[in-house]
Parts: C-alpha cells; structure tokens; sequence
C-alpha cells in the first residue's frame, strides 16, 4: 500500500490496520522416515535398519491419513541353518493418524493404526537353490499400530518420532516344504517392532488470495451539521495486507518482530508506516483488535488473538504512539469472520489484526 493512500483512508475514517497472520496448514506432505526393526525371535534374523518414506493427507486438524513404502533387510542370526544369508521385507500400508492438541501446538502425541501388505523373500544357500526353494516368496497381509509424537518447527516442517507394533502374517519366506528340515517354524504370524524417526514437509494448500490494490478515495463532502439529538459514530478499518506471522506465533513472551514471517522487513515497513501515519493525524483514536481463523479450539485461539493484539499494540507504543490514543489491545478468537472458514483463502483473511479508528 502506497504511504499517501494510507494517510488518506485514516484522515477521512475509512478503515482500520489488518494483519495476515500464519500460513494455512496445507493439505499433503512427504514423510521420510528411518528406524529399527526389533524381529519376532521365531524369525531367527537380527535386528535391522528401516527405511521408508510416506506420503500424507490432512482429513482435519486432527486427523492424517499416510500412503507408506518401507523396506529392512535382515540377516539370519549366527548358527541358524541359513546363517550368512539374508530376509528381505518390503511393506506398503495405509496408516491413519490421530493426534491430540491444537493444529498449531508445538508438540503432539498422536496414536497410529494401519493395514497393507508385506512382501518377503528369504536368500537361501546351495541346497534349497537346488530344491527350487532359494526365493522363496511372496507378499502377506499385515497390520501396524503406535504411538508417536511430532513437533511442529514451522508452517511446513515438522519432526515426528513413533515406536509401532507390527503383525506380519508371513505365510511365504519361511514355510517352504524344506523349513521344519532346517530348523525354522512353520507358524505364520508374526510381531515385530519397529522405532522409526523422520520428517514431515507440507507442501499443498492452496496459496492465499492476492491482496486487492487499494486506491484513496477522493475526499468526501463536507458532513451535515449534526445536533445534539443526533449523535454519530463512525467506525471502520483499513485491510492492510502484506504483514505476515510465522506458523502458531507470537508464542507467549515473544516480541513482535521476531514472530513475523521472512522476509521480516516488508511487515516492519507496513507497521512503520502505520506509526508514521498515527503520528501525522494526532486527534485519531484507533483500538487495536486480534482475530484467528476457525482452525484449533476456542481457548487456544482466543489466547492467539491476544498475543498478536498485543504485539501490534506493544509495537505502536515503543515507537511514539502515546498509549492514551490505542483501547486495547483486546483479542476476539475466531468469533469474528470476514470471510468463510471452509477455504484456504477464507482462513487466510480470518486471521488478522485490525485497528479501528472512530471519527
């Protein structure tokens, strides 16, 4: 927004200062993952390393449902009769995530529950290759349930850490007709364990609406005389976009500036002007407002709303704006919508932070 056109809409009572705040959570996201796989002692194969990657869909704030491919390979322990050869596993599941807390929380405790298919071969030596057995094979059902915890670092990273039983109906890699002959079990269930750490990066979501270029008005008419039967106030805001939160900030405590999203400068300059305009219209009274989109619960986003108000507020006054002239700062949740909370571009609008002036 040009700096006369702000002098303007403020002068003439035209409007109060939004702020655009965090990012939309987005919709999909990658999920690399690596970890260990503790075997069922049946399996007579040593622990080994996990690795994976899934690909995820926010339902709700709540809850995400994950499209995995992982893979161990193990190595039959010393002394069995395939000892120096090698199980392979490959595992493709749809897990479905339940986690506890606010979307914009730090931290997360989730529990897990998933089914799919595992695919096993078992790499024999001499014998069993001569008897048609060395790969034998083949893919399995399974199930998987945990518990884990994620933390959120920003609007599109977070760290997610999760320990996870594993039932691998195995009717393939170890029930060949030479198994009993070799030591191994004919049984077909099996539970292992599997600890897994990794990352999440959101990348979907719809992008904000761009913001509207807003134009000064001309002036308007000089007002009626009004009596003193007919007292009016006017009340309006200006829609300043362009300043910008980082995800789930102002924590508590936090200052203004380091709470706003990158490239930090661009928001300071709207404030800045904001201050510089006050300043310029002495006799304006402004009270300075925080409002949140319908995302989280209503405790978390009223106490939202406050820390933003307060950091607008906090920043008006630390650079000359006389406390006597801002009512607030007060925070309002998400009782107040402009727009519809259904969509990204709703939610985006939702979340801001308005000075109102009255004339």
């Amino acid at each position: 927004m040009k700096r006369n056109t702000m002098f303007a809409l403020i002068a003439l009572g035209l409007g109060g200062i939004g702020v655009a705040h965090a990012q939309d959570y987005s919709s999909w996201y990658l999920a690399p993952r690596i970890g260990v796989v503790a075997p069922d002692s049946a399996r007579k194969t040593d622990a080994s390393l996990f690795g994976g990657i899934g690909a995820g869909v926010w339902v709700n704030p709540n809850f995400a449902v994950d499209f995995e491919y992982g893979m161990n390979n193990a190595d039959f322990k010393s002394g069995s009769p395939r000892d120096g050869h090698q199980w392979e596993n490959l595992q493709l599941d749809v897990a479905g995530r339940y986690f506890f807390g606010d979307l914009g929380s730090g931290w997360r405790p989730y529990l897990m529950g998933g089914f799919g298919a595992m695919r096993h071969k078992a790499f024999s030596g001499f014998l069993l290759h001569e008897q048609g057995e060395a790969r034998a094979g083949g893919w399995d059902p399974m199930a998987t349930v945990g518990v884990g915890v994620q933390y959120n670092m920003n609007d599109r990273l977070a760290f997610r850490g999760e320990i996870a039983g594993r039932y691998d109906r195995d009717n393939n890699s170890l029930n060949s007709p030479l198994s009993e002959s070799y030591g191994f079990p004919t049984k077909s269930g099996f539970f292992d364990g599997v600890v897994t750490v990794g990352l999440t990066y959101s990348f979907g979501g719809a992008a904000p609406a761009p913001a509207p270029k807003q134009v000064a008005p001309p002036p308007p008419p000089p007002p009626p005389a009004r009596t003193p039967e007919q007292p009016e106030q006017h009340t309006t805001t200006i829609d300043l976009r362009g300043v910008e939160f980082k995800f789930d900030h102002p924590r508590v405590g936090e200052k203004l500036v380091p709470s706003l999203k990158a490239p930090t400068a661009e928001s300071v300059q709207i404030l800045d002007e904001a201050v510089d305009t006050l300043k310029r219209y002495p006799n304006v009274h402004v009270e300075v407002d925080g409002h949140t989109d319908s995302v989280g619960s209503d405790a978390y986003n009223q106490k939202l709303s406050e820390r933003r108000a307060k950091g607008v507020y906090d920043y008006l006054t630390a650079h000359g704006v006389d406390a006597s002239r801002l009512d607030g700062p007060k925070g309002f949740g998400k009782t107040q919508p402009i727009d519809t909370n259904d969509t990204a571009e709703g939610r985006q609008r939702n979340r801001r932070t308005e000075l109102k002036v009255e004339n």
